[in-house]
Order: C-alpha cells, then sequence, then structure tokens
C-alpha cells in the first residue's frame, strides 16, 4: 500500500526514523556502560519492540500486565512491570510468572510489600520485587532518605519475597528545557537512586539492580556510576513535548497522523481535517511550554513540516489547521489546502497519541506501508 490507499486518520511510522532513534539510544548506553531496558508503552507493538531488543536492549519495561502477557507471548521474558502493584493483579503477575516470564513487580508501600509476600507464601512463588524511588518529587516512590526505605525492604525480605532492587523514573525532567537543567536532572536521579540502593546494602539488605531513566535524563547524562540499566521509552518515537525539552528535532519525530482536508472555512482561514482529538488524543502537552503547538505540528504528505500550521484546535472527528502567525486573513487556505489533501500531523504526546489506533502503518524509504498491529487494555 502507498499512502493514497490508506484511509484516514491513520497512524504512521517512519521506519528510517525509527531505526535511527533506536540507534542514537543504544549507542548511548552502550556509551556509558549500562544495559537498557526500554520502556514499551509508547509503542504496544511487537514489531516495534522486536526492532529495540534486535538493536541490543536487554529485557523490557511495560506499563500494564497486558503488555507483559503480549510481549511474553511474542518471546521476551525478561520484563518489568514499572507501575506499583495492586494486590488485585498479583495473580495476573503469578500466572506470568507461572508460564515461566522473568516478570519484575514494584513497590514503594510496606503495605504493598507485605500483600506482595504474604500472595507469595500462599501460592508458594517466590516474587522479585523492586522498590519504586522519588527522585525528583513528580509522582510515586520512597525518597531515597526516608526511613521508609528499609521499612519496605525489611518486609519484603521478612515476608519471604525477593528484593531485586530499585528503581526510579525522572518525570520531572519533562518540564527541562535547557541542556544544564537537564544533565542536572539525570544527576540528580542517578545520585537519589545509588543512595537508596547503597542504604539497603549498609542494612544488611540485598540490592543488585538499580534502575533509572526518563528520555530526557538518559539522552543528558554525563555518567551513569553506579546504575546497571536506564528505561526510556518514546524516544522510539519521539514527539512535539521532547523537541520543545530539547532531546530531538522535529526532523527525529518518527510518528506522525496521517490525515485529510474534507473542508474549509474560508472568512477564518480554517482548513478542516478529518483528524480531531479521537485522533491525535487530548494530550496538550505543549500547552505549557516554550512553543505552544496546539494539537500537533501540521506536515506535508512527505513529513515535512509546514512552518506556520498547526492543528490549532479539534472535535472529536474534526480538526482544525490555521496559520499559526496570527490567523494571517491574506491567506486563501482552501488554494494552499484544497479538499483532499493529505497532511501529517505531529503529535505533542506520542504515547498518547499511538494508543487511539489499532494499528501503525510502518512507511519504508520507498514510501510503500505494511501494517504493525498494536494492542490495547491492562
Amino acid at each position: 500500500m502507498t499512502l493514497s490507499d490508506i484511509s484516514t486518520p491513520a497512524a504512521l511510522v517512519d521506519t528510517a526514523r525509527m531505526q535511527a532513534n533506536i540507534r542514537r539510544m543504544q549507542d548511548r548506553m552502550n556509551a556509558l556502560g549500562v544495559k537498557f531496558r526500554p520502556h514499551v508503552k509508547t509503542s504496544k507493538c511487537v514489531e516495534v519492540v522486536r526492532a529495540q531488543v534486535e538493536a541490543g536492549a536487554s529485557g523490557i519495561t511495560v506499563s500494564t500486565l497486558k503488555e507483559a502477557e503480549q510481549f511474553f507471548a511474542a518471546g521476551i521474558t525478561d520484563i518489568l512491570y514499572a507501575v506499583g502493584m495492586a494486590p488485585n493483579k498479583l495473580a495476573q503477575a503469578l500466572a506470568l510468572r507461572r508460564k515461566g516470564c522473568d516478570l519484575k513487580i514494584v513497590t514503594d508501600s510496606v503495605e504493598g510489600a507485605q500483600a506482595i509476600a504474604a500472595f507469595g507464601r500462599e501460592h508458594g512463588e517466590v516474587f522479585e520485587t523492586w522498590i519504586e524511588i522519588d527522585t525528583d518529587g513528580h509522582r510515586s516512590g520512597v525518597k531515597p532518605e526516608d526511613a521508609l526505605l528499609l521499612d519496605v525492604g525489611r518486609a519484603l525480605v521478612d515476608g519471604g519475597a525477593k528484593l531485586g532492587g530499585v528503581m526510579t523514573h525522572a518525570g520531572e525532567s519533562y518540564n527541562c528545557s535547557t541542556p544544564h537543567a537537564l544533565r542536572k536532572m539525570a544527576e540528580q536521579e542517578r545520585a537519589g537512586c545509588v543512595r537508596a540502593a547503597q542504604r539497603l546494602r549498609d542494612a544488611g539488605l540485598p540490592c543488585a539492580v538499580v534502575s533509572v531513566g526518563s528520555t530526557p535524563t538518559a539522552l543528558s547524562a554525563e555518567q551513569l556510576e553506579g546504575v546497571t540499566e536506564v528505561r526510556a521509552g518514546v524516544y522510539v518515537f519521539f514527539d512535539l513535548v521532547m523537541a520543545n525539552v530539547g532531546v530531538c528535532t522535529q526532523d527525529d519525530i518518527a510518528l506522525s497522523v496521517l490525515t485529510t482536508v474534507i473542508g474549509h472555512q474560508r472568512e477564518k482561514g480554517w482548513a478542516i481535517v478529518d483528524a480531531g482529538w479521537m485522533a491525535m488524543s487530548r494530550d496538550r502537552g505543549t500547552q505549557s511550554q516554550a512553543h505552544d503547538y496546539g494539537y500537533g505540528q501540521v506536515c506535508d504528505a512527505q513529513g515535512r513540516p509546514m512552518q506556520g500550521f498547526v492543528l490549532s484546535s479539534a472535535n472529536q472527528e474534526h480538526g482544525v489547521v490555521t496559520a499559526s502567525a496570527g490567523g494571517n486573513v491574506a491567506l486563501d487556505i482552501a488554494a494552499v489546502l484544497p479538499v483532499g489533501t493529505q497532511l501529517r500531523i505531529l503529535p505533542n504526546h506520542a504515547c498518547a497519541t499511538g494508543a487511539q489506533f489499532p494499528e501503525y502503518h510502518a512507511v519504508g524509504t520507498d514510501g510503500a506501508t505494511t501494517a504493525w498491529p498494536r494492542f490495547y487494555g491492562w
């Protein structure tokens, strides 16, 4: 198939850009001397993850147990479920481990640790569990210096679970926008997680793994002493948020949404397209950044950015393309973008936009496309 054969809206993956992004990240991890465990929640696609593994990735990170099930079925066994384990999901985790999946789970509370250990004892299973560390105040985790850290570790070990290590995610790095700030955040993430690991070891508790990661910090860290592995996800596609953060350019963004012009409001300078927020998602992540791209950057059908044009607003199945420089009333948008014109829209957040589609259309350098299924659910 070619682009003209595809019913719009559709999610496109530029395979050359994706492969370049994969090589860039893996080469950097190799140079820093750490294992790389990509976060596959961005793509939720076997073809994409196989490319990451073939490039040298060591295991994967998932955000749902559905992802773990799908990728284990595809032959990947070393999997970290990097979301705090809810007790009602332990049976699902147990089923995976009983099938041979080397699934690691995460907690950041004594109550969670006790529930994991108790369920394991009841079912004759030793769950490998990592403690989530909060190194930036962004989301979940135990502070590196908090007494709670040792309490959680002891609850796991004393209860019969395996304390495998510590992990953290510098989500606050998404709010950085300069190389200096990114390097500082990367070092804060590294130092905090390494400190937590040392406190556990000093207390006589095991801590083999020290896992850190986000796309911005992975690409900005100057050294990773004490770290054993790095995790990152959105780098495989990149997006406009990452471009604003400063770790990629628009030319690196591998995911876009193919859409078609279906009408105009000439007096308003609008071109109406068939990609609304159901295609792009409601994510407006660039709204708080220096450059607001609305619902996405408009490109031509070949993926070349059309400077000055953005998807400025969206209804469920309708998007509005405008000239971003203040609504140029002298521009005859119907002449520039006639009905039937195909466009590509670069997304604010690749994870959220990808989640709107049941498949990707992988676009090769020759313009031919191949369907890559992706999956949903928890």
